[in-house]
């Protein structure tokens, strides 16, 4: 539960700050940097699970904490576990979060740890749950993370720079044709075996270990009619190594299934994705669970899906939203409700 003494790994927001001016100072900053994507819809689609007198959401994908902090605010009985691989974003959101005291338990994880995350917390059903997939708005705005094709910073792209490889290994590194699978395959760039026959040029004069770099390799490497269009052409190529470097698809497909038994009888999930690759998978589990089972042969009445979709299909933001927040341009919002045991 929300109480208790801290996990290894864990931080309780009522530790995060040795001075109430410090939480103050922290948490303004974070809420100035971090506008959360699609928050209403978020909220209103979650908001019919969370009534209750002592209602559980986890926030699998925490980051700096904006649509919990409103949660909590809209639902004063709520309690969150919130999940997040980055260090320094659990240590962000914990300032931000400070004012909520014994209703909030943050967790160092990945997602896909979600039902251990639960159960070592004495939480073995859960009311509502929220991913807010991809890269963060402080990962990408961190010029020292790599994520950033706009920004000079080592190649690192690690959610949780305390373990795993860096971009910089897998562009140093790997071999032609592995390059060209993760570019093609994550990014889904139809130039990936020319961008990675350069990278492998590149690396015999000296190693690749700058964003800037290998940003302008890539520009380099497409045509110059392609690079006239469709924004940064650097854009599909650090998408992939990002994906590739966190495992993100691999983690995705486990999550989806873990985090839907956790769910209580009308409990809600809400997940927000950003590219293609995202949102199929969660659409596959969606349905997977949501598909009325039908007998053949049988005359018998179909029997009930578990689940049922309350988003019969992906949704985006609203023009106002998008004008207001360009991040929330990509944004594809799927949620479902768990309906019989």
């Amino acid at each position: 539960s929300g109480g208790g003494v801290p996990r290894s790994g864990e931080h309780k927001t009522s530790k995060t700050s040795t001075a109430g001016e410090q939480r103050g100072e922290g948490e303004r900053s974070v809420s100035q940097e971090h506008v959360p994507v699609a928050l209403e819809r978020t909220i209103e689609l979650l908001s019919p699970a969370l009534t209750g007198a002592s209602p559980y959401l986890i926030d699998a994908t925490l980051g700096l904490g904006g649509h919990t902090e409103k949660l909590l605010e809209k639902f004063t009985q709520l309690h969150v576990i919130g999940i997040d691989r980055d260090k320094k974003a659990l240590e962000k959101a914990s300032y931000r979060l400070a004012k909520f005291e014994g209703r909030v338990t943050l967790v160092h994880a990945i997602y896909d740890q979600i039902r251990q995350v639960a159960h070592e917390r004495g939480v073995h059903e859960v009311n509502g749950i929220l991913f807010d997939l991809g890269v963060s708005s402080m990962q990408l705005d961190s010029s020292d993370r790599g994520f950033a094709y706009s920004h000079e910073a080592p190649l690192d792209m690690r959610m949780d720079q305390s373990q795993g490889i860096s971009a910089s290994e897998v562009v140093n590194t790997f071999p032609l044709e592995e390059l060209t699978r993760i570019l093609r395959v994550y990014g889904e760039e139809k130039f990936a075996h020319r961008i990675a026959s350069r990278i492998i040029q590149e690396r015999k004069v000296g190693a690749l270990n700058s964003t800037i770099a290998l940003a302008n390799l890539v520009k380099e490497s497409i045509p110059a009619a392609t690079r006239r269009s469709g924004g940064n052409p650097a854009k599909r190529t650090f998408q992939a190594l990002r994906i590739y470097v966190n495992n993100e698809m691999d983690v995705l497909e486990r999550t989806i299934p873990e985090g839907l038994q956790l769910l209580a009888l009308h409990g809600r999930m809400v997940v927000l994705s950003y590219h293609s690759l995202e949102d199929r998978i969660v659409k596959k589990a969606f349905t997977d669970v949501s598909a009325t089972e039908v007998l053949p042969g049988l005359p018998v009445e179909p029997r009930p899906a578990p689940y049922e979709l309350l988003t019969r299909s992906s949704e985006g933001a609203s023009d106002q939203e998008i004008a207001d927040n360009p991040r929330a341009q990509s944004v594809r919002i799927r949620a479902i409700e768990r309906k019989a045991a």
